[in-house]
């Protein structure tokens, strides 16, 4: 007989703040159509529920960065939604490719003879304008192996959209080379932190991710873009820890006084990295609790003295606001939101 286990985490996700974002990103990418990358299980968010509210919304393109993700969400995929693969096709890979109704993302010559050998249909191919990542060198590029493969939208990636960077209109002009002579059906360049920079960098479709789910590469994006995700944990424990007396390991952490501490069940095997030990918090009804001693693998102490009704069961934020967790922590907001791990029940509201 199975139960249901409820999770002492969970993740707080707010589908309107994600519309709000996609609606704006929308905005700035002017005429061109706006996508949404969901790699990575949505950034943490949860890859299904990410793409059924988006889809929703309108979306009709969707980006995954393997062939086991695209697995996954593949039987959400609605009538006219698309889906790619960015990481192409390995030989492995062949059989669920063929199969599949998304599309690879083609990224070198022998990823693309393959693909031609098996008859694979339409594709997208993406092509190295600086990154020297993945994608086709434009460096001596032959054009021949573009014969008789059907690609569907050409893309390439930008190094450094965040920053006035001089890269940025060097990939833009070796982008506009390659349209004039590489025949696609649509053309992307844009992330996030591409979209706002001008609809010059968004062609026919944008591909945001971070700013989709509340991260900030801009100012334009601080301003505009709301928080989609808050980090809950249950409390398993009350205590009172007097004075001179340690919390966690390492006894780092020596009371000064008598004070009121709650243990909450998060830690860095959760994604809560050991860096916000004594610089991390909870919230509770305006109160900003802070993390005492060290983060362990699955617990964390608080200061509870300013919310002395907190009890064992109850529930806290975690302070989890990423422009300015990234600055404490050195982390940046991508790394924060995908550490967040599978331990997490994940709630819409």
């Amino acid at each position: 007989m199975s139960m249901d286990y409820q999770s002492p985490l969970r993740l707080r996700l707010d589908k309107q703040a994600l519309l709000s974002n996609y609606r704006w990103l929308k905005e700035q990418s002017g005429s061109a159509a706006c996508g949404a990358t969901i790699k990575a299980n949505g950034y943490g968010l949860g890859a299904e529920g990410v793409m059924e509210h988006l889809a929703a919304e309108g979306c009709r393109d969707f980006f995954v960065a393997t062939w086991e993700e695209a697995q996954h969400v593949e039987p959400g995929l609605g009538d006219g939604v698309s889906l790619s693969v960015f990481h192409g096709v390995r030989p492995e890979d062949m059989e669920i490719a063929l199969a599949s109704r998304a599309r690879p993302v083609l990224n070198s010559p022998a990823q693309i003879a393959r693909w031609k050998a098996a008859n694979g249909g339409p594709c997208d191919v993406m092509i190295d304008t600086g990154m020297n990542r993945l994608g086709l060198s434009l460096d001596g590029l032959d054009m021949g192996l573009f014969d008789g493969l059907e690609i569907d939208t050409l893309m390439s990636h930008l190094v450094s959209a965040e920053d006035d960077h001089h890269l940025n209109d060097i990939q833009l002009m070796l982008f506009n080379e390659a349209k004039k002579s590489i025949k696609a059906n649509r053309y992307s360049l844009a992330n996030s932190a591409g979209i706002c920079r001008g609809t010059d960098f968004a062609f026919d479709l944008t591909r945001p991710g971070i700013a989709l789910y509340g991260g900030t590469p801009t100012l334009d994006a601080e301003l505009n873009i709301q928080a989609v995700v808050t980090p809950q944990a249950e409390i398993l424990q009350r205590r009172t820890v007097r004075g001179g007396e340690s919390v966690g390991y390492g006894a780092e952490f020596i009371a000064d006084r008598t004070m009121e501490t709650a243990t909450i069940n998060i830690g860095y095997a959760d994604g809560f990295a050991r860096i916000f030990s004594g610089s991390g918090a909870a919230l509770k009804d305006g109160a900003r609790l802070a993390v005492i001693g060290r983060v362990s693998m699955d617990l964390v102490t608080i200061d509870v003295n300013e919310c002395p009704s907190l009890q064992e069961g109850d529930w806290v934020d975690i302070d989890y606001d990423l422009g300015y967790t990234a600055l404490v922590s050195g982390l940046s907001q991508y790394e924060l939101l995908t550490r967040l791990g599978h331990r997490f029940e994940r709630y819409w509201v």
